[in-house]
């Protein structure tokens, strides 16, 4: 299966600004409609608990679309729970990823946070990097992988400035 980590940061790979974890507050246009092209391209979207509590109210469900959210407390969230479209797990990065392929999914939209961007590739499990950078430098937030260690090559294959201001979007291939 092809995972895809799609990433929005400032130039100091900040995903957060500060505390805020509502980040259409300060990215371009250029990067959401680039962000809900990915979205409406793909299927099978997982997310860190961070990500989806600051999403959830524009999250649209739909049969076609399965949204996975990994916490550390699955149960808590069973109230909100929609089979096949949104689904709550603790389950680790390879084996959600095996049970996702087995199911028939070819491709994975990784879309946040820090802490499941670094599990993911501890595991060596993404295949590619979609990073917009947007020109801000922010003092404080949350980066795009959590504190710990990760070593992770990456090839780049594109880059194309998305507007004046100098966003750019960045894709790379994962060196395995």
């Amino acid at each position: 299966m092809k995972v895809i980590m799609v990433m929005v940061s400032s130039l100091n790979g900040k995903i957060t600004r500060g505390n805020d974890p509502y980040i259409y507050t300060w990215t371009s246009p250029e990067d959401k409609k680039l962000f809900f092209s990915h979205i409406e391209r793909n299927n099978l979207m997982v997310m860190g608990r961070k990500t989806y509590e600051a999403a959830h109210k524009l999250i649209t469900h739909t049969p076609e679309k399965r949204r996975i959210i990994l916490t550390k407390e699955p149960r808590k969230y069973a109230p909100e729970e929609m089979p096949g479209m949104l689904e709550f797990t603790d389950e680790s990065p390879r084996r959600l990823t095996s049970r996702m392929k087995k199911k028939g999914y070819q491709q994975m939209l990784l879309v946040g946070g820090s802490v499941v961007n670094s599990l993911f590739l501890r595991d060596n499990l993404v295949d590619e990097i979609h990073l917009t950078i947007e020109p801000y430098v922010f003092g404080t937030g949350t980066s795009i992988v959590a504190t710990g260690s990760i070593t992770t090559r990456l090839i780049l294959t594109s880059v194309k400035k998305l507007n004046k201001k100098g966003t750019l979007h960045l894709i790379y291939t994962v060196e395995k």
